[in-house]
């Protein structure tokens, strides 16, 4: 009897098992109608009897972009009009005048920041500096860089007139801009360093990366290099097939460097080394910092996990999700998170867990404690969780408060326009210096202007006084504090001669701009970068390089 009541049961689990599953769909299915349905009401009775007339365009995309911020910072809606900065994004390129602009507080109006190498902005002879001030006649006053960049953009081949107000000049210049497809700089520079240690700046994944760090790697070669150093600080990624490509170059055909996971089946996938290699042998040093994103972490994660470079600087951002575009009615995309990536040791490097948000909305980094420790090709120990943590870290320089106002205040900048007027040319930058009088010059600047500057000793000591007051202190300690007040008394002068070598490094970084482009910072830059450095000792002690990237040595006990 039992078991021909089990044989009646079995069909009723079965069936309640279905039933569950399709109530479960069913009700989600209904949960997700539901919710449209009083959205689409809620829109309805607004747009009938608020009190005011609404934008429906700006508040259902305020309602949008509500919603999916709740989600992660990738997942954004692109509608009709905004395609273009999307377009930018994967591309690399845009219709417009290829430069930077910031914003004048003072005048309260954009101006010229920094213009690309042979673009239209450079062509026409914009210099860094310049204040914008009218777009074929329209006044520019009180329009935001967002507006203004707006303005700039627009279809290739289109021209337009520009009229700005150049430092040092009484008059207004006009200019007649026709607009071009501007291809934002891949390898803003590469070169051949001491000892025939090569050297190559990739700034983004975005457009057709692999092309132009290929031909970079064989002119280099060409000119004799015997290892190659990759910059990928503060490149943000950009095409996860491209870092695939690049990794290539340097990995034996057939290797696994990155495997996809998702929801749905489209959002999986496995990403392979498809070619034969450029140089399997070569000696390479990977510079990143926490701007190095996305693709790039690709590159230097796998090529951390197959032991085929050794990485140099600070933990990278922790970005291990890919995003993929997906057609939207009346012309509009969005861009969402569809997988989390895995590079060869099987670590995905996300750091900050979206899922899982605090009470307040905010998220936060996963703690090391709670990352899994993973292996390299050779057996050396890698964690996931928390971007990819360098072979070799270089403690980053804390910039002095005193130059953080002077950046945040244009006075450098300003310097380095008023410098610009006075010498037309300058050496080579490679070999351009900041002269001792140079820099005098810019104290003066500082000292007319009566530069101020929120000094953080001052913040402590006004607290520690309180403090001391409050809990009955302060009377006996008075002598000390105010003797520690006169110590720690502001003083200008001191500060600039103090962090002298410093703000000399940032004003040459900004001269050097003005006349070499982006290529000029960064070769400035590099004269005294503790990251390269590191680098350059590694490359030049193989050994030490063969031993970094060989098996731990197992201490037998």
């Amino acid at each position: 009897m039992k078991i021909r009541k089990l044989y009646w049961m079995l069909p009723l689990v079965l069936v309640g098992v279905l039933l569950v599953a399709f109530q479960s769909e069913d009700g989600r299915s209904f949960r997700i109608a539901k919710n449209l349905d009083i959205f689409n009401s809620i829109v309805k009775e607004l747009d009938l009897f608020y009190v005011d007339t609404l934008d429906p365009d700006k508040s259902i995309k305020q309602g949008i972009d509500a919603m999916l911020y709740a989600l992660d910072p990738y997942t954004e809606y692109y509608p009709e009009d905004n395609s273009s900065e999307l377009e930018q994004m994967l591309h690399n390129s845009y219709g417009g005048i290829g430069s930077i602009i910031t914003w004048n507080d003072k005048l309260k109006r954009s101006m010229i920041s920094e213009p690309y190498e042979g673009m239209p902005a450079a062509t026409v002879g914009l210099k860094v500096g310049d204040i914008l001030m009218e777009i074929d006649g329209e006044d520019l006053m009180g329009k935001d860089n967002q507006k203004v960049s707006e303005m700039l953009r627009g279809q290739v081949g289109t021209s337009f007139k520009l009229k700005v107000q150049r430092p040092g000049t009484e008059q207004p210049l006009e200019f007649d801009i026709v607009r071009r497809s501007i291809q934002l700089p891949i390898i803003p520079y590469y070169d051949v360093l001491d000892n025939h240690i090569g050297y190559i700046n990739l700034s983004t994944f975005s457009g057709n990366p692999s092309k132009e760090f290929k031909q970079a790697f064989l002119d280099l070669k060409k000119r004799g290099i015997t290892s190659l150093i990759i910059d990928l600080r503060n490149n943000g990624g950009g095409l996860l097939d491209e870092a695939v490509e690049i990794a290539n170059f340097f990995v034996p055909r057939g290797k696994t460097l990155v495997t996809t996971k998702g929801k749905v089946k489209q959002a999986e996938g496995t990403y392979k080394t498809l070619r034969e290699p450029l140089d399997l042998e070569i000696p390479l040093a990977v510079l990143v910092n926490n701007g190095t994103a996305s693709s790039s972490e690709i590159l230097a994660g796998s090529l951390q996990d197959l032991d085929r470079a050794v990485i140099i600087g600070n933990r990278t951002f922790g970005k291990g999700l890919v995003q993929t575009t997906r057609p939207l009615p009346y012309g509009g995309t969005i861009k969402l998170t569809t997988s989390k990536y895995y590079i060869p040791s099987g670590r995905c490097v996300q750091a900050i867990d979206y899922k899982h948000r605090n009470e307040d909305g905010s998220v936060g980094r996963i703690p090391d404690s709670l990352t899994t420790v993973f292996h390299t090709a050779a057996g050396r120990e890698v964690r996931d969780g928390g971007g990819v943590t360098p072979d070799i870290t270089v403690k980053p320089e804390r910039m002095p408060n005193i130059l953080f106002y002077l950046l945040n205040d244009n006075v450098i900048f300003d310097y380095a326009t008023q410098y610009c007027l006075l010498h037309p040319t300058i050496a080579e930058a490679k070999e351009f210096k900041v002269t001792d009088a140079d820099y005098e010059a810019f104290k003066e600047m500082v000292r007319q202007r009566d530069f101020k500057y929120d000094q953080q000793t001052a913040k402590v000591l006004k607290n520690l006084k309180e403090m001391a007051e409050f809990e009955g202190y302060l009377e006996n300690a008075s002598e000390e504090i105010a003797a520690l007040e006169k110590k720690l008394s502001h003083n200008l002068d001191r500060d600039l001669d103090h962090f002298k070598p410093q703000i000399k490094e940032m004003i040459a970084l900004e001269i050097a701009k003005r006349y070499y482009y982006q290529r000029g910072a960064i070769i400035e830059q590099l004269k005294n970068d503790p990251d390269l450095n590191e680098a350059l000792k590694i490359l030049n002690a193989p050994a030490d390089y063969q031993k970094m990237l060989s098996a731990p040595v197992k201490v037998s006990k």
